[in-house]
């Protein structure tokens, strides 16, 4: 059976047709967002590819094909509510109000990315959300001690963490839905199974047919839907969401879908999957399928398009200029951030690469 073909939470399929009737909270606004949202970060997607081509980038993970995830996830979530993510997330940090010059700062190699400052952030979020984790499934580990902490507080707020397939077969994870299932945790763990771990497939990365159903084993709830309709995503979402604000524990949504680009921009796709596969994933990817739906209802036209990507491209080339126009972080701070305190050692490393700068400094304008 091909993955689409396989049963799972669905609205709009990859022709643009409605297979089933959508839910009561959609409106025809939130629909144009969705779409608009998406095309925003896809615009982002290509212009960040470009910056690490031309240098001015550090080795970037493309989001292509997962935008209908991300932006589902930072429009279901509530002011007050944790995200927690992991790298290939821009789309949902975005959503939630973190400035897309953030995300190059961070992919630039620049700590202060990571740091969500109140002055940084719009007026109705808090910061409570954490910043991009690389390495694989930890984040599900901090995301059981958000949501832990968040049950105590008892004010009904829930977290939710992200990761991808290949971070399913690790034990932070495992052990991650497990604490969830015996805690009754107030957590939703979204996969986003993009059917490659780097150059692992799915197909050979776990024998379940599904990813969710790994939840039974934690006694938690789990859910399959297809990845690519983002109005069957923020369904999930939502639903998991109220799940959790009124007790009834964690949900483990598999948002099935394909990884368009290359692992990061430090990897060589063709190199273990064909261009016939390719091709025919981008039959299902999330943007078109929804522009089609619109298009067939008279909620979006060729005029609107065209308005859009260019005030896509205004937007993303400010948050670009922003970047670049940065004053470079201290060599120094590459310590500052690393420990909680200095041993002597590290101390005189710190003190002799400051030094060393002081020196090319002076030697600059000499």
């Amino acid at each position: 059976m091909s993955v689409q073909a396989m049963p799972m939470h669905r609205f709009i399929d990859h022709t643009g047709t409605l297979v089933s009737p959508l839910p009561a909270w959609l409106t025809t606004e939130q629909l144009v967002q969705f779409y608009q949202d998406m095309v925003l970060t896809r615009v982002y997607d290509n212009k960040a590819v470009a910056l690490q081509r031309t240098g001015k980038l550090g080795t970037y993970p493309s989001h292509l094909g997962a935008e209908a995830i991300g932006i589902a996830v930072g429009r279901a979530l509530h002011r007050d509510d944790v995200f927690i993510p992991y790298y290939r997330d821009m789309p949902a940090m975005w959503a939630r109000g973190i400035a897309m010059e953030k995300n190059l700062q961070y992919w630039g190699g620049d700590e202060r990315g990571s740091d969500f400052s109140p002055q940084d952030m719009p007026a109705n979020q808090n910061c409570r959300d954490l910043p991009f984790c690389v390495p694989i499934a930890t984040q599900c580990t901090h995301a059981v001690g958000v949501a832990a902490a968040l049950k105590i507080e008892g004010n009904h707020k829930a977290a939710l963490v992200t990761c991808g397939d290949g971070a399913t077969s690790k034990g932070d994870f495992l052990e991650s839905i497990n604490c969830a299932g015996s805690w009754n945790l107030p957590l939703v763990f979204v996969i986003n199974n993009n059917q490659w771990a780097i150059s692992v497939p799915r197909e050979i990365q776990c024998g379940a047919e599904f990813l969710a159903d790994k939840a039974k084993g934690a006694g938690i709830e789990g859910m399959t839907v297809d990845g690519n309709d983002i109005v069957a995503m923020f369904d999930a979402i939502h639903t998991a969401l109220e799940h959790a604000y009124v007790g009834k524990g964690a949900t483990l949504i598999e948002a099935v879908s394909y990884r368009l680009s290359d692992h990061t921009t430090a990897d060589d796709a063709s190199r273990y999957r064909s261009e016939d596969e390719l091709q025919q994933a981008w039959q299902y990817e999330p943007i078109s399928r929804l522009k089609t739906f619109l298009e067939k209802q008279n909620l979006w036209d060729e005029a609107q398009e065209q308005a859009w990507l260019e005030h896509c491209k205004q937007t993303v080339e400010q948050a670009v200029e922003h970047y670049l126009a940065l004053i470079p972080q201290a060599p120094e701070s590459a310590f500052d951030y690393l420990y909680e305190s200095l041993n002597d050692d590290l101390h005189q490393q710190r003190d002799a690469i400051i030094n060393k700068a002081m020196r090319m400094q002076g030697a600059k304008h000499g």
